[in-house]
């Protein structure tokens, strides 16, 4: 069997209180599906806490509109670190998280009366920008795909826009590994939708990325299609914004794919010359639910998870699962069994 990147599963942020950043945004932008939460220890993760093992504890939060979800991350046994530097759009990382909407001004009004943190006017009347409580960069992206109706305007993880030290570079890896092969725009100048962010008044070379049509299985309808958006600074030498800190750490940790044959996906990248740096190379328990993840970096070192989804809860007071192993790969799971994660809808108790 060959691989299935069957969409964006999730975007990793690390805070200091994870249930009260799940709350937030349950309550503002939807994300209010609790798939499943975990207290262990990420003795797998070693190689980015500096040869630790350190205790956690981890929320994953979907947001049924359609899109990926937020895995909240929590260090229990160290005290997260902020980046001694200021963060500047283009240093090398995630820079911001894309989340779709569906109705980009009932969005934008509704975050004006909530007063956001550095909201900015939509752009081009197709995105706009803001920063959570906890100082993390969000773009909110008109985006027409929706899986179930909400009174959520806004949806689940679009993308994320990467700092890069080299487009040409890392073209080849998103292209080449994790399928974004079509180029929407490819452009050098100065923006203007940029010059509220740190930052942004300089010169940048950005290019957006999305895939074709592509086949996927699982839950690749709720994640929907996605985009990933490069960008390269020019005229500063870009800073590395987990240099000298843990992953786990403040900030955006990680992208996470959802991925089928994970084998297949290692064999290729091989050959390509990029190596999975961690793999638990059998199910892995996450609470209620279970998989395989590897983690791989992008040229520039940001982390590319990688999940093989193997059991999640559906009914979870039953103790019903749906077991993925058993299923073909390259068959959506029906939308009334994706449905059911409503049943999860909750908030959790600080």
């Amino acid at each position: 069997m060959g691989k299935v990147i069957n969409g964006i599963q999730q975007i990793g942020i690390g805070v200091a209180h994870a249930k009260e950043v799940f709350n937030w945004y349950r309550k503002h932008l939807g994300f209010d599906i609790l798939v499943f939460e975990d207290e262990s220890k990420a003795d797998l993760m070693t190689r980015y806490t500096a040869g630790n093992i350190e205790d956690r504890y981890a929320i994953l939060a979907m947001n049924m509109v359609g899109g990926g979800g937020l895995e909240i991350w929590q260090f229990k046994s160290r005290t997260p670190q902020a980046s001694k530097n200021e963060f500047q759009l283009g240093d090398l990382g995630i820079n911001v998280m894309k989340l779709r909407t569906k109705n980009l001004g009932k969005t934008h009004e509704r975050f004006k009366r909530i007063s956001l943190g550095n909201l900015t006017e939509v752009y081009f009347d197709s995105y706009f920008f803001f920063t959570d409580p906890w100082g993390n960069w969000v773009q909110i992206v008109q985006d027409d795909y929706c899986f179930f109706s909400s009174k959520s305007s806004s949806g689940g993880v679009l993308g994320a826009i990467i700092g890069v030290s080299d487009i040409g570079d890392s073209l080849s890896f998103y292209q080449k590994v994790l399928g974004y092969t079509v180029i929407v725009s490819d452009t050098t100048d100065t923006f203007t939708e940029f010059s509220k962010i740190s930052g942004g008044h300089r010169p940048f070379r950005k290019v957006v990325l999305t895939h074709e049509n592509r086949k996927f299985g699982g839950f690749g309808e709720l994640y929907g299609p996605s985009q990933i958006e490069l960008v390269q600074v020019l005229e500063r030498s870009p800073n590395t914004i987990y240099e000298n800190r843990l992953w786990g750490d403040l900030g955006y940790i990680h992208l996470c794919f959802d991925i089928s044959g994970l084998n297949a996906l290692k064999d290729e990248t091989d050959k390509l010359g990029y190596h999975f740096k961690v793999d638990s190379a059998d199910s892995f328990d996450m609470g209620d639910a279970a998989g395989r993840f590897a983690y791989m970096e992008d040229p520039d070192g940001t982390l590319i998870e990688l999940v093989e989804t193997h059991k999640v809860p559906i009914f979870k007071r039953l103790g019903i699962h749906i077991n993925l192993k058993k299923r073909n790969p390259f068959k959506p799971l029906p939308k009334w069994v994706v449905g059911a994660l409503r049943m999860h809808r909750r908030t959790v108790d600080i």
